[in-house]
């Protein structure tokens, strides 16, 4: 039994994702194993027309939105740079770009030219006092480290320049707290200059309360956009925030975004993205719609952190996409180190609007879902159907040492089925060492524990293992039909008392490879289910099963 509070230490979330795969994996390996599997997913993969001009008349038809745009994006296709994934010689992990960020500190703590404590400038931390003057004064023009000792210290709102250090004692012991007047659209923290730009931020070691209580009953919490959230970095080059706890914001605990979300299509993105931003040990709950989230910006790196028990106040009752972890619209080049979520809908869900590009180039290593709807959701939503426009821009995902720890039911997305991990639109996909469990005595409806499905391609899942969906329909289902999956590989599958059927693979995917299979069951039907006779199926090894494979050709090699 595995039960993690709103208090979980996310510091130890790598001795549980081992404890629970019971692996001890070399981290040097899994890192090399899984980039060599994402080359091999990716080596089918064509770029469609990336082409986002909509012509002459098309601009001067619509003279207004299309001067909007032009100011407000930039295309989606402007050769970013890719960067490695770096193990030290002490099994560290981190993005190549990591040894810039770690140069910015240096210069951050060069820049800084006095330091402060905000009490000298007549802040009084006893919950009650308007401390936000003094928190102004203290900031100034920024190159200050402000220390913020024990207490809780009421804000309307606080605004940090360029070359700000903002510590606190830690979490929970020292609280900055929105003022009960506050709107519902105010941030707790942000930066100073949304359009403009700031740099070299860091904010340490403390508890962002957004007193969503204030509000009384409001149905919803948030106003638009990226207001109403508890730290928001808009536009920022080099930043931090590491050891700080967000509480009950009406829409992201954290958000690393643009000035604007943007709307304008699959192959745009905002102006004003951050970059070069590194958030760790942080611990978010009761949001109003995301814990972590992420917008159109570059390079980021989110290691040890929780996310849980979100109230999804920013959506309509029912209807609420509130996730741990999101990697959403316009993202690039984002790493996922060691982190966890609880009784999210999605625990880690990749993504985009219809109206959005996708994003993309996301490392996962390690990560723990416990009670969460959907563990890993990866999905452009408007590109799944076979009448939708095919996403442009949903590309390029790796998942290694990851654990889905029993997917239930969630009031937040009340027609949701549960499932381990869905794959919607995406194409070059690798997911290494994936341990799913199940709990035998829940109802899982006859759906799948794991759905590849809605146009998903170039796909590659090897060493999972699936235990305890007994009342799945099966353990892993590659759906077929008009706007089928394609190009799947399935490697190293081991399934012990699971769901009755192993793998089933859907009418018109045309290319499917299934090896190195052992499922063990009681009173189980089918290891490998075919609709057409067009997979690449061998090394199946069971138990317990009534057929080993159903819809099988001669070309299939088998061993039972």
């Amino acid at each position: 039994m595995v039960v993690i509070d709103r208090n979980h230490d996310p510091r130890k979330n790598a001795e549980l994702i081992s404890r629970l795969s019971g692996k001890s994996l070399k981290i040097a390996e899994l890192v090399q194993e899984t980039n060599e599997l994402f080359k091999e997913a990716s080596e089918d993969y064509r770029p469609l027309n990336m082409n986002t001009n909509s012509g002459i008349f098309s601009f001067f038809t619509n003279f207004t939105a299309s001067l909007r745009r032009i100011i407000q994006t930039k295309s989606a296709f402007d050769n970013a740079k890719d960067y490695d994934t770096i193990v030290d010689s002490n099994g560290n992990v981190f993005p190549e770009w990591m040894k810039s960020l770690n140069e910015q500190y240096k210069h951050l703590l060069k820049e800084i030219h006095r330091e402060v404590y905000i009490d000298d400038f007549g802040a009084i931390g006893d919950g009650k006092t308007d401390s936000t003057e003094a928190f102004r004064m203290a900031i100034g023009k920024g190159r200050v480290k402000v220390y913020i000792p024990e207490g809780v210290y009421v804000v309307r709102e606080i605004k940090l320049p360029s070359f700000i250090y903002l510590v606190g004692a830690g979490k929970g012991k020292t609280v900055i707290k929105l003022h009960d007047s506050a709107p519902k659209s105010r941030r707790l923290i942000t930066n100073k200059n949304h359009r403009t730009g700031n740099r070299n931020v860091y904010v340490k070691g403390m508890t962002l309360d957004w007193n969503v209580e204030r509000l009384g009953n409001a149905e919803k919490t948030s106003t638009w956009g990226n207001h109403s959230s508890c730290l928001l970095y808009a536009n920022v080059k080099y930043g931090w925030v590491k050891d700080v706890e967000g509480v009950n914001p009406g829409l992201h605990c954290f958000d690393i975004s643009s000035p604007l979300y943007n709307y304008y299509g699959d192959g745009y993105r905002a102006r004003g993205g951050s970059e070069f931003i590194w958030l760790d040990n942080l611990n978010g709950y009761g949001f109003g719609d995301d814990g972590i989230t992420t917008h159109h910006s570059d390079n980021i790196f989110i290691s040890n952190c929780h996310m849980s028990d979100p109230s999804g106040k920013t959506h309509k009752n029912g209807f609420s996409n509130s996730n741990g972890i999101e990697i959403d619209d316009g993202s690039r080049n984002v790493w996922l180190l060691n982190n966890s979520s609880a009784r999210c809908f999605g625990g880690v869900e990749i993504k985009a609007h219809h109206t959005s590009s996708a994003a993309n180039n996301v490392v996962i290593i390690g990560h723990l879902s416990v009670n969460d709807n959907r563990s890993y959701n990866f999905r452009h939503i408007g590109h799944h159907k076979e009448k939708d426009p095919e996403s442009k821009t949903a590309i390029n995902i790796r998942a290694a040492n990851i654990i889905s720890y029993k997917p239930i039911h969630t009031e937040l997305y009340a027609n949701s089925s549960p499932r381990a991990m869905v794959l919607s639109a995406y194409k070059n996909v690798a997911v290494n060492h994936f341990t799913a469990i199940g709990d035998p005595s829940y109802d899982y409806g006859g759906e799948p524990a794991i759905a590849i499905q809605y146009r998903s391609r170039n796909i590659i899942l090897k060493n999972v293992e699936l235990s305890g969906f007994t009342n799945a329909g099966s353990d892993i289902k590659v759906f077929g039909g008009s706007n089928h999956a394609d190009n799947v590989k399935i490697r190293n599958l081991l399934s012990r008392h699971s769901a009755p059927k192993t793998i089933q693979i859907g009418k018109g995917v045309a290319n499917s490879a299934v090896e190195k299979v052992f499922a063990e069951a009681v009173n189980g039907q089918t290891v490998v289910e075919l609709a057409e006779n067009k997979a690449l199926v061998k090394e199946i090894d069971s138990k317990g099963f009534k057929e080993v494979i159903l819809g099988g050709s001669s070309q299939n090699q088998t061993t039972v």
